[in-house]
């Protein structure tokens, strides 16, 4: 098939690549002229194990292409992708001035039957205003030409999103017509070899909610289980052994329910407030997703607070080693990651910061942390330990898991750690001579 993907940012530049893999010709767009020449030479905006090595290889293949043209690319096309951004505006509702824009421009320079994918994180509704939005231009223009508005959420996960795309446990498409229904299955076809019954199809509006509600539940382990290591601390439980204990059970599972410093990125603290926002909307007061959303912002200050309790309010003088900035391992992304807000506490406190982190380091210094002050990056984890009175754990990063412990407490002034992740053990810790800290233990 022939495919335009409007929008080359994770969800688009992903998808885009993996349909061009199977075979599809597929066409990236972009407003951004810099990006798209980038693009064209194999330069990538965004971190994403394989990601790109996959542009490369179908670009040399003539299957992936990149322009600014939309309307040059919507004459030939056949499924027409809007993932564009939805950020979040000041009252937690998504803005769908991007989305809008896109459906604009689709009926202005449309020609033929078109099907238009919703792939972007949208509010329940939005594919009525897309198909409102192109009616009007096509009126606009005396043009009568058949088109359908579908809804295909992403549910990638990132650092894994290849494999995710490329091998999706389900891929939910809402579609008010058979004919773009069928057409969307073919399309899916070759990404389901053993099993077309992971292709689930529904109304529009539900899949549009499918999307945040997956998200706001995986939310609500992370936050639960946060709220429950922070009894465990006061009752001197220990959440380690309380999560293997609940995890056995089928009916929950291991998956989201390891205590830390609270989620970040771009999916979930986004999806909880517009979810939320949705509810308020019509008159519903969704309680457990405000709780989600609120003990999650507490969260993030956790071991920040541990720090001050172990040295004071006043950290003048004082220097941390910190490991990681990205809101989970295998990205670059830093939105809403607790790395943020600890090392702006740390900091607005009077100390000096060390960072390391494998990918996320120019995303902190030119946007995230970039006015913050006493904060020095490092090319190893081990160069941020010279000279600093703690090492803070907060991205479980793989090579952090088992680093030279007999290092850090040559490095360090004292042997001590504050593990934002639990990822040691903590007997093994206090065996090797450390004060050791972790989420939901004192």
């Amino acid at each position: 098939m022939n495919l335009t993907v409007i929008g080359t940012g994770y969800v688009g530049l992903v998808s885009g690549t993996c349909f061009a893999e199977m075979g599809n010709t597929v066409t990236c767009i972009d407003v951004d002229a810099k990006k798209i020449e980038g693009l064209k030479n194999g330069i990538i905006p965004i971190y994403e194990p394989g990601l790109e090595a996959m542009v490369q290889r179908n670009i040399d293949s003539k299957t992936l292409h990149f322009s600014t043209n939309l309307a040059k690319h919507l004459e030939k096309c056949d499924i027409a992708f809007i993932a564009v951004g939805t950020p979040m505006g000041d009252d937690g509702s998504a803005d769908l001035k991007y989305v809008l824009q896109v459906a604009k421009e689709i009926g202005q320079n449309m020609q033929n039957t078109l099907i238009i994918v919703d792939k972007s994180t949208v509010p329940v509704g939005t594919a009525d205003k897309v198909k409102q939005t192109i009616q009007s231009e096509l009126e606009l223009r005396k043009m009568n030409i058949d088109f359908h508005v579908v809804s295909n959420p992403e549910f990638l996960k990132e650092g894994d999103a290849i494999s995710d795309f490329m091998k999706p446990d389900r891929v939910v498409v809402g579609s008010e017509d058979e004919t773009a229904t069928n057409k969307m299955r073919m399309l899916y076809s070759p990404f389901f070899r053993s099993s077309m019954d992971r292709l689930i199809t529904m109304d529009v509006r539900s899949a549009e909610m499918t999307k945040y509600v997956a998200n706001a539940m995986l939310a609500t382990k992370i936050s639960f289980m946060n709220e429950v290591a922070n009894i465990c601390e006061l009752v001197g439980a220990d959440v380690n052994k309380v999560r293997i204990g609940i995890g056995s059970d089928s009916r929950i599972g291991y998956s989201f329910i390891y205590p830390g410093s609270g989620y970040g990125g771009s999916c979930f603290p986004k999806d909880v407030k517009a979810l939320k926002k949705t509810a308020q909307e019509h008159g519903y007061t969704a309680e457990l997703i405000s709780a989600v959303e609120e003990v999650n912002d507490r969260q993030k200050m956790v071991i920040a607070k541990k720090i001050v309790d172990r040295f004071g309010e006043d950290l003048s003088g004082k220097t941390f080693a910190v490991w990681g900035l990205a809101f989970k391992p295998q990205t670059d992304d830093m939105r809403e990651a607790p790395a943020i807000y600890i090392i702006k506490d740390l900091a607005s406190r009077g100390a000096h910061i060390h960072t390391y982190d494998p990918k996320a380091m120019e995303e902190a210094k030119h946007f995230y942390l970039k006015d913050v002050p006493n904060v020095s990056y490092f090319n190893s984890k081990y160069e941020t330990l010279q000279g600093a009175d703690a090492m803070i754990l907060l991205t479980e990063w793989k090579e952090f898991r088992s680093p030279d412990f007999e290092e850090l407490k040559k490095q360090l002034k004292l042997p001590i750690v504050f593990d934002g992740r639990n990822q040691y053990n903590d007997q093994m810790m206090q065996d090797l001579g450390f004060e050791y800290f972790q989420i939901g233990k004192k």
